[in-house]
């Protein structure tokens, strides 16, 4: 038997250790087979195994985790063991770093002799074959002492979490001197964007696959969707999911790819887990083609002749204040126009530092000046009354930081502006609606926004300020699914996204009276 032969011998004596079939035997599938063949069957004259680095990258649900189990059993006391071998599987976070452990694990208790043979130390991660002296620990970035390590065998679990912090990966990656034929296995699926660490792998290996660098040492196994290709035609996910109707379900699948469909926000996690295509999936709320969807021009008529909701995001010292107005046209298409502020002084430095064009969007007239080196409320209130006096504007929502510097530079401009539930209305002035940033307030917020463009019921322009915002965002859950949008996770500037959810938010949903009650009780 070759060295592969013997690793899919070992395997197939294993138990699955989840999913539908747990329990049964592990019965490796045919694509499954010619990855291991590919690993480990070429040897150098001396009769080493040739390849020293594997990348297996694929969609989500598609086993490589189950299978890079039953590859590193066979390291640690199968037939690929060495004397006193060092096994590591590594992680970004602890939670990651012990799904590995828990499937092998599993793959123990239901082997007879495997339980015979092996040490499981669940309390710090540990496995240790006294036949073999050799030992399998569960790392991840949080565990202290990873340097001094002499690994025979490594798994890097997920490596796309670690972005391109390469610090964990470059120390494990030095500790592999002392042994004749170490192995390392990156399992994952794709990262988020060019700098990662796995996405220099991934693309390392296709240089190698392609014939373009000769090293016979590393493989890379990548299942994905091309970019180009139509994400919902269901006969090309199996490009990305070699297991799709098999132990991978078809029916799961499909109901998520008619989710990601419907919801904006959906998309990008399911081309990155389901399809396995680079793009960010993690709270990722526009995708470029949705935004652009709704990226028609508005009819600025409409302004002066229906009624007018407004979002309001205040910046600190130099960020950016957004205000965005919107109304609905005949057809119920949301038209937006959105105005931004920013400090003169210092914008160069502020477009280098965030890497946008301030000093060019400020010339062609998407971003307004003020003087300084901090907002001067002065100037953003001047553009409110002008727009309060042409416009039916029938609330100003806004997030309550700084909001009195703004009422009092409104008044001095000549405008009476009342906040909602703290002041009495006044006739013919600014009406001013608290709105929260939690998840409370925010949550239909990002709900109103979300099905705006899912329905491609939005007019934006294009405005180059508010896209590079819509690029920007990201949002997140608390426990009861309620999201807001991530001011800390997110990319860049997002303060004009802010102020277009508030703005629709009011437009569509209005001002609920509990709302009321609620900042009147707040203020």
């Amino acid at each position: 038997m070759t060295r592969a032969e013997k690793m899919i011998a070992f395997i197939e004596t294993l138990r699955t250790p989840d999913g539908e079939g747990v329990g049964r035997p592990f019965v490796l599938r045919g694509w499954q087979k010619a990855i291991i063949r590919e690993v480990y069957d070429a040897e150098d004259a001396e009769g080493r195994r040739v390849a020293r680095q594997a990348v297996l990258s694929m969609a989500r649900k598609n086993g490589k985790t189950a299978l890079v189990a039953g590859l590193c059993l066979a390291h640690l006391c199968g037939p690929e063991a060495v004397r006193n071998g060092q096994l590591y599987s590594v992680a970004y976070d602890r939670e990651q770093a012990s799904v590995l452990f828990k499937l092998m694990t599993a793959m123990i208790y239901m082997d007879e002799e495997l339980c015979e043979r092996l040490n499981v130390i669940e309390s710090r991660k540990k496995l240790i074959d006294p036949v073999s002296g050799s030992e399998f620990t569960a790392l991840s970035s949080e565990t202290k002492g990873k340097h001094g390590k002499s690994s025979s065998f490594i798994v890097f679990d997920e490596l796309a979490q670690f972005g391109a912090d390469r610090e964990l990966y470059d120390v494990m990656m030095t500790s592999r001197g002392a042994h004749a034929e170490p192995l390392v296995w990156c399992i994952s699926t794709q990262a988020v964007n060019d700098a990662a660490v796995l996405s220099e792998l991934v693309d390392y290996g296709l240089k190698v696959n392609r014939g373009e660098i000769d090293d016979p040492k590393f493989k890379v196994f990548l299942f994905s969707v091309p970019m180009d290709a139509d994400p919902w035609e269901e006969s090309n996910w199996p490009m990305a999911n070699p297991a799709l109707g098999d132990f991978r379900s078809l029916e799961e699948m499909r109901d998520t790819a008619e989710k990601a469909k419907r919801m904006p926000a959906a998309e990008a996690a399911f081309r990155n887990l389901y399809l396995n295509q680079r793009v960010d999936g993690a709270a990722h709320f526009i995708t470029p083609d949705v935004w652009a969807r709704s990226g028609g021009e508005p009819d600025a008529s409409l302004f002066e002749e229906r009624p007018v909701y407004g979002g309001l995001d205040l910046s600190g010292k130099n960020d950016l204040t957004a205000l965005v107005l919107t109304t609905q046209d005949g057809e119920g298409r949301r038209h937006v126009l959105p105005l931004f502020w920013t400090p003169e002084e210092g914008i160069r430095d502020r477009a280098d530092r965030d890497r946008v064009p301030y000093d060019a969007w400020a010339r062609e007239g998407f971003l307004l000046t003020t003087p300084g080196r901090t907002i001067d409320y002065r100037f953003v209130a001047h553009e409110i009354v002008k727009l309060h006096a042409v416009m039916d504007i029938a609330g100003l929502k806004f997030d309550r930081w700084r909001i009195d510097d703004m009422v009092r530079a409104l008044r001095e401009e000549g405008v009476e502006a009342w906040i909602e539930g703290r002041d009495a209305p006044v006739a013919g002035g600014l009406r001013l609606i608290p709105h929260g940033q939690g998840f409370r307030d925010m949550n239909p917020a990002v709900e109103t926004l979300e099905d705006v463009l899912a329905e491609g019921a939005m007019r934006h322009g294009m405005h180059p300020v508010l896209t590079m915002c819509a690029s920007n965002v990201r949002v997140q859950r608390d426990p009861s699914g309620n999201r807001k949008f991530d001011k800390i996770k997110s990319t860049g500037r997002i303060d004009g996204i802010v102020a277009l959810a508030m703005a629709l938010n009011g437009a569509v949903c209005g001002v609920p009276e509990e709302e009321d009650t609620f900042f009147a009780e707040a203020w």
